[in-house]
């Protein structure tokens, strides 16, 4: 990017320290937990090329993988001339590649932005969002999305949930090979007893990694809200859009809610029924309405404008 795209995109330094710190931990999660497998198992391979495998696909057809579980299209101009125009001018503020654009049609009010670069990025709405928001609104949301795509925010978190798909196979495999050869191993207290620990510290593991990358997408939530907020220099219309789409009464209930709910950390609000709890916001992909809002009032002071 340009200087003006970097000066536009410029992170806030303590969500950029927590967001490292965070990574920080992971890395000695994933080094432990290594170790650990090295000395217990001797090799870890398969496990390891059946995670990177996953994740590999969840990599590079991430966009294509979205877009069919969402009934999303590829639209050109002059079928979204709108969603082009605001997109069209964003970009030449941003100074970064233009994605694809696409159109999900289903009326949960929502978008994400997927792909496993800037260069093969797709930015995708649903037909509930440009329906409920104005243009300045809309303005807004693209903005967030688009910031995830510059900082490339589909590898971040794909590289950081390799741990917890190694540890969840792990505890998988752990726990099926015990169940179907239980029999067979009964006379052999040790090996049951190094499976039963094996299974353990992998579910162990796994919760803490989860935990972790909730933080971490909650922290690039932030990140992208900041972001969008000074490329369009109007974070109140940010703040009003997500007034409109992340309150209670602004979810419809369709049959699409469920597949929506498995793609929540690409989504620009998360798809759920009712109101967050305390356990639900521990282990959400996005901070909560008021975290958000929040921010925006304080950047807005920055800019001096009202809030």
């Amino acid at each position: 990017m340009s200087n003006r795209a970097r000066t536009r995109f410029s992170p806030d330094r303590q969500l950029s320290a927590r967001m490292l710190a965070t990574m920080f931990l992971l890395g000695l999660l994933y080094a432990a937990f290594g170790a650990l497998l090295l000395d217990l198992l001797g090799s870890w391979t398969v496990v390891v090329a059946i995670a990177a495998a996953l994740l590999a696909a969840q990599y590079w057809f991430s966009d294509k993988i979205a877009l069919f579980a969402l009934h999303g299209h590829v639209v050109a101009p002059a079928d979204q001339p709108r969603l082009h125009g605001i997109v069209d001018r964003l970009c030449a503020t941003a100074d970064m590649p233009k994605p694809a654009l696409a159109l999900s049609a289903i009326d949960l009010p929502n978008a994400f932005a997927t792909g496993r670069n800037p260069g093969h990025a797709v930015l995708c709405v649903t037909t509930g969002l440009m329906r409920r928001l104005d243009d300045e609104e809309l303005e807004g949301v693209l903005a967030h999305e688009l910031s995830h795509i510059a900082h490339r925010d589909v590898a971040v978190i794909t590289a950081a949930s390799f741990l917890g798909i190694v540890a969840g196979l792990i505890a998988r495999f752990a726990f099926y090979g015990a169940l179907l050869g239980g029999r067979g191993r009964q006379g052999n207290p040790a090996l049951l007893a190094f499976i039963s620990i094996l299974m353990a510290v992998s579910a162990a593991v796994y919760a803490i990694s989860l935990l972790l990358i909730r933080t971490l997408s909650r922290y690039r939530e932030l990140a992208a809200d900041r972001a969008g907020a000074l490329l369009t220099g109007r974070p109140s219309q940010l703040a009003a859009a997500l007034t409109k789409l992340d309150t209670p009464g602004a979810r419809i209930p369709t049959r699409d809610l469920r597949t929506a709910q498995a793609f929540n950390a690409f989504f620009f609000v998360p798809a759920r029924r009712g109101a967050p709890t305390p356990l639900s916001g521990l282990l959400s992909t996005h901070p909560s309405l008021q975290r958000r809002l929040d921010q925006l009032a304080a950047i807005s002071t920055e800019l001096g404008q009202p809030h």
